[in-house]
């Protein structure tokens, strides 16, 4: 007699904690039953897979992407329906093997941005309608990208700060002359172009982003530090370059560094028990857009614990096969685990994030074409989503 609730495969390179075991696992209610060598021939299934020797890897747990915005916004005052977009978003998601997702919205805004803040409030209800009627694939959280050098960052962070599916906060600066932008160059190439300025506005639109950082971004970030503290958030540092800014992440009990710009930063935050979090678009580039520091550096130097999509979802399986092919200290099971057991103890997801026995059934089939890794076939909770 089958069992509608189980799932077996077969004939599998699954990618455990520490070592690449071909064999088979079952799945029970949603949840890993068992893990074994070999090809298991008794029992019965109502759903049996042979994996042909292709990857089992964990489901992808990702903590930072503002790729929704691009389905939403398509193009410069194009808007889109929002709830299409999420389950446009929703698809591209977990086609790439992400099974949980943190999905960034922006919190303080400049008055000239081009999103403003009804559009984030309709993508986040959009969110939690697609959670409430169940269709959408993988499993969603909201991430608050906080600009504290706007004025209007804590009045529109008590906005959000209330929705059920807010559970990871993060600081950032995005001012001129700080943190990512340190290089006032690589400043000029990234805002002139997005913004189509010439080099009269592009000095006052400095002047001002300047004076904005000066007089909000200390007393914002202390404010939302404390908010996070007291209702247990997790809180993320954004863009950290220099060992005072690893201290002010410690004393604000930050759990995860963000795209630190330099090695100094890294080193110190990973030290600190922070968290280190990278693009993987930074790793199959082979360096930052920004001129800092690269990815795959950090990872060679051991300073390397996450890897967040950003803009492009299907890069964080192609950087944990490129960082296993090309870093000789890290094996594909320790690239894997930046992609999921690393990013779900960092948020406290204690359920998934590996593949182990009692873990959350979090999966995907992954073959190589001509070196690109593809991913065939995807299930959360033991349900195929994709």
């Amino acid at each position: 007699m089958t069992n509608s609730n189980e799932v077996l495969i077969n004939n599998a390179r699954i990618v455990l904690e520490d070592q690449v075991l071909s064999g088979h696992i079952q799945i029970r209610d949603g949840k890993i039953w068992d893990i074994g060598e070999g090809v298991l021939t008794n029992g019965a299934a109502a759903q049996a897979e042979d994996f042909d020797g292709d990857y089992l890897l964990p489901g992808f747990v990702e903590l930072h992407t503002d790729h929704v915005e691009g389905h939403y916004a398509p193009r410069p005052s194009v808007r889109w329906n929002p709830m299409a977009a999420v389950l446009a978003h929703d698809a591209q998601i977990a086609a790439s093997g992400i099974t949980t997702v943190f999905d960034a919205l922006r919190v303080g805004l400049d008055t000239d941005a081009d999103l403003q803040y009804d559009d984030m409030w309709a993508l986040a209800e959009a969110f939690q309608i697609g959670i409430d009627d169940q269709s959408l694939r993988a499993d969603h959280f909201l991430h608050l990208r906080c600009e504290v050098s706007a004025d209007d960052c804590l009045s529109a962070f008590s906005q959000f700060e209330n929705h059920d599916l807010v559970k990871l906060i993060s600081v950032m600066d995005h001012s001129p002359g700080q943190r990512q932008f340190t290089n006032i160059d690589q400043y000029a190439v990234y805002y002139k172009n997005k913004l189509n300025m010439n080099d009269d506005e592009f000095r006052a639109f400095c002047d001002r982003r300047i004076a904005l950082s000066q007089n909000n971004s200390d007393k914002h970030r202390s404010a939302i530090a404390q908010i996070c503290q007291e209702r247990g958030f997790i809180l993320a540092s954004h863009d950290d370059a220099t060992l005072e800014h690893v201290q002010e992440a410690i004393e604000q009990d930050i759990h995860v560094a963000e795209f630190p710009t330099t090695f100094v930063a890294a080193k110190a935050s990973h030290d600190a028990g922070m968290a280190v979090l990278m693009g993987a678009p930074n790793v199959v580039r082979g360096g930052s857009h920004s001129g800092n520091i690269a990815a795959q550096d950090l990872a060679e130097a051991g300073v390397l614990d996450i890897l967040s999509s950003d803009y492009i979802p299907f890069s964080l399986v192609q950087a944990v096969f490129y960082l296993a092919d090309k870093v000789d200290a890290i094996s594909l099971p320790h690239a894997v685990k930046m992609v999921s057991s690393n990013p779900a103890k960092a948020t406290g997801l204690t359920d998934r994030g590996e593949i182990a026995i009692g873990k959350r059934a979090d999966f995907s089939r992954v073959k190589r074409s001509n070196g690109i890794p593809v991913v065939h076939k995807v299930w959360r909770e033991g349900q195929r989503i994709v």
